[in-house]
Parts: structure tokens; C-alpha cells; sequence
């Protein structure tokens, strides 16, 4: 699979990656040997970078990865964390004793002694502004506690804050077929600035996949039946923030545009990779299927013009007035 580098900390990503926030919880019940046959599986299709975090089940996804990893001592996988929501989301807890802590906390969850990149998970906006939390985000690279980092974000004007940051290595952020406003700003900005970019939620939660109607009933452990009013979290991270009745409307349109041989997953993962300044997508996948069919798009012949304009038609149709305002 081809590979992009982040620019600023020339790491190396496989253009689609592997988002592990599945295999740690709110998404319904993984198990264990599921789990890590969707790693194995992931890798076997040349994915070579694997997203988690320090919350996706108290720390259950990071030593998930940490275990397969352990018995593929063959594999160069660049392993990307996040932290920052162990503690109230109030800015004064940003500071680097905190920082400290948690890092401390995912190199033994990961069982090494420096992480490649460590992201800021969706912090306070106040965060991004704040000099001294880049100073300590500093000092962990100097400590070599971390190779890298990046910062994960919900709107784009935080992203366009943190990319003015010289240290700032990657910014994930929510893009995908449903989700565009970031391709206006955001996209330029980093590759001006040799940012890497880590396209997540690129399915909106699963309705890109087309597989959901109105009558979808998902499990009380799923943020896709608690979190769609922003009950938990943003409700952005759901359904990309989109009403599901619209959502379910509006996938069926997009599905119907899929080229032959595409899945409709596919063709929103193939949009994704086609966006100028995307260094990786990170779809996740509750089986070794979905894993080998999500590495496959990239592998997939670029989509036509024609195909891109009915997607954008789509989007300026039934999901821009309900989701730019916001994010």
C-alpha cells in the first residue's frame, strides 16, 4: 500500500490506516480474539499505521495493539495515541505533570519506552491557544517519551490554531463525504505548512456504509444509539453530526453513486484518499472483512470527475446546512 509522510516529523503512514477506537468499546461488544484477528488482518493488507487512545476502554485498545505487536516483531507499524480526557475537560488540566502521567500510563499499556505520536484528544478549544501546553507537549519530546506530536480536533478553526503551532507534527479531524468544510482551509493550511492530516470518522459512524435504515436498532453499548445528541461526547464523533433520518436518506443517494467494483464504503474511503493534503484515513472495522475491504480502497482506480461532482452535489443538497455552522 502506498505510504505519505507527515511532513514536519517525517514519519511514514499506509494512505489508509487502522482506527482501533472499536476494539476498545462504544461500539458494541469485540472480543479479544476478534480483535486482534482485525489487526492481523489490517496488517496483512499493508496498513501500517494504527490509531488509539488512552480511553478507548480504559486502555484495552492500546494493549490490544500492544499485544499483537509483541508476537510481530517483523512488522514497522507507526502506533499514534491520544490523550487528555482521564480529567474533567477543563484547560487547567492540560499542564505536564498531567501530561506526565498519562504518557507514563500508555508506554506500559503499549509496552514500549517512546510512543511515535502522541495526539491531544479533543481538548478544551482554550488548549490550543495555550503556550505553555505546547511547552510541555516539548518537553516529552525531549525526555523521549514521545517520537511526535499532534493534536485531534473537532472544528476546523481549532485545527487552523494548532497548525500555526511549529511542533504540532498531525492534526486528525473529522472528513469524509458528509463532512467537507475542512477541504476549504484546513487541508491547504497543513500542506502548506507540512502538516500531516489523519481523516477520522471517514464513514460517518457506518452511514457511509449504506447499510443502516430507519429501522437499525444498535446495541445500548454503541455511542451510535446514546450519543446522538451529544448525550456523552460532541455529537459530531456521531453519525459525523448529521440528523440519522437525513443521514439514512442521504447515504442511500450516496451509495447509489458508487462506481462498479466500489463498495459505497469504498467510495467514501477512495473520496477521502483523493483530497489533497491527506496523509491517512483511519476507518475502524469490527471484523478481519471489514478491515481487508477498507484497505482495499486503496487500491481502487481514482474516482472520475463526474463521481466527485455528484458527491459534492449531494452534500451541498442535504448535509452542508446542517453540520458547516458547527464545526
Amino acid at each position: 500500500m502506498d505510504e505519505r509522510t507527515f511532513g514536519r516529523s517525517q514519519q511514514h503512514a499506509s494512505v489508509v490506516g487502522l482506527g482501533t477506537w472499536q476494539l476498545g468499546a462504544d461500539w458494541g461488544d469485540v472480543d479479544d480474539k476478534e480483535a486482534l484477528a482485525v489487526l492481523e488482518t489490517a496488517a496483512e493488507s499493508g496498513v501500517s499505521f494504527f490509531d488509539t487512545a488512552d480511553v478507548y476502554g480504559d486502555g484495552r485498545s492500546e494493549q490490544t495493539i500492544a499485544g499483537f505487536l509483541s508476537g510481530r516483531p517483523d512488522l514497522h507499524v507507526l502506533v499514534a495515541t491520544k490523550m487528555g480526557r482521564r480529567l474533567e475537560q477543563i484547560p487547567e488540566n492540560y499542564v505536564l505533570d498531567n501530561f506526565r502521567a498519562w504518557n507514563d500510563r500508555s508506554r506500559r499499556n503499549l509496552g514500549i519506552d517512546r510512543i511515535d505520536l502522541v495526539q491531544l484528544h479533543c481538548p478544551p478549544t482554550p488548549v490550543y491557544s495555550a503556550d505553555e501546553v505546547f511547552d510541555a507537549l516539548d518537553t516529552l519530546v525531549e525526555e523521549e517519551r514521545i517520537a511526535a506530536y499532534g493534536v485531534s480536533v473537532e472544528t476546523c478553526q481549532e485545527a487552523l490554531t494548532a497548525i500555526a503551532r511549529p511542533g504540532v507534527a498531525s492534526v486528525q479531524i473529522i472528513l469524509n463525504p458528509f463532512r467537507m468544510k475542512p477541504l476549504r482551509e484546513v487541508l491547504p493550511a497543513a500542506r502548506e505548512a507540512g502538516v500531516g492530516i489523519i481523516a477520522r470518522v471517514p464513514l460517518a459512524s457506518g452511514l457511509l456504509s449504506g447499510k443502516y435504515t430507519e429501522d437499525t436498532v444498535f446495541p445500548e453499548n454503541d455511542h451510535r444509539a446514546y450519543n446522538r445528541h451529544g448525550e456523552s461526547f460532541d455529537v459530531g464523533e456521531t453519525f459525523s453530526g448529521v440528523d440519522y433520518t437525513t443521514g439514512v436518506e442521504a447515504a442511500a443517494e450516496f451509495a447509489a453513486l458508487a462506481p462498479e467494483g466500489y463498495t459505497p464504503a469504498q467510495l467514501a474511503l477512495r473520496w477521502i484518499i483523493q483530497q489533497p493534503g491527506v496523509t491517512t484515513v483511519i476507518p475502524g472495522a469490527r471484523s478481519p472483512e471489514q478491515a481487508r475491504a477498507n484497505a482495499d480502497a486503496a487500491r481502487l482506480p481514482e474516482l472520475p470527475e463526474a463521481t466527485l461532482t455528484a458527491i459534492r452535489d449531494l452534500y451541498d443538497r442535504r448535509i452542508k446546512d446542517q453540520v458547516e455552522s458547527r464545526w
